[in-house]
């Protein structure tokens, strides 16, 4: 439903709710917790940044911060920068003149999905989500059955060399 860069987007933004307030995070740890290369996470980052969506410091003890409260950052003020999601309900066959007078055969059953949709991501808010415990992910199957979290970062495990016997 969404394209990968605007799920990152949301990631990123959801782990950075999550932060303790005041903490910055940086874009190398927020890299290795959630599984996105650095560089692309970079320029999702600096896009939040322009959108005011997210607050940078340089330097040391630097990083990533929300600009406002969670509670007041909707999931929708995440995602439209980088999805043509839209609060406004579209034909799904994509023809310019759709409506309840004049519909078209998607209509009856698109109507109603797509408006819970809209409402979802205009209602929804950072908060919202960022406090709902996290499900365990795993991201490779060589990782199977080991929760994320319990893993070493991925630089690490790549450094790793088996035990010879």
């Amino acid at each position: 439903m969404l394209s990968s860069t605007a799920e990152y987007a949301l990631r990123t933004v959801l782990e950075i709710a999550r932060q303790p307030p005041g903490e910055p995070i940086q874009v190398e740890a927020l890299a290795d917790r959630l599984g996105i290369p650095r560089n692309y996470l970079s320029k999702v980052l600096h896009r939040l940044v322009r959108e005011q969506l997210l607050h940078s410091t340089r330097g040391k003890g630097g990083g990533f911060q929300l600009a406002r409260q969670a509670e007041r950052i909707s999931l929708y003020e995440v995602v439209a920068p980088f999805d043509g999601v839209s609060t406004e309900r579209r034909c799904l066959l994509g023809q310019a003149r759709c409506s309840d007078q004049h519909p078209c055969e998607a209509h009856g059953y698109w109507k109603g999905v797509s408006e819970r949709i809209a409402a979802f991501f205009r209602e929804t808010t950072v908060a919202d989500l960022a406090a709902r415990p996290r499900p365990l992910r795993f991201n490779r199957a060589s990782d199977a059955g080991t929760p994320a979290a319990a893993r070493p970062p991925r630089r690490a495990r790549a450094r790793a060399k088996p035990a010879r016997d």
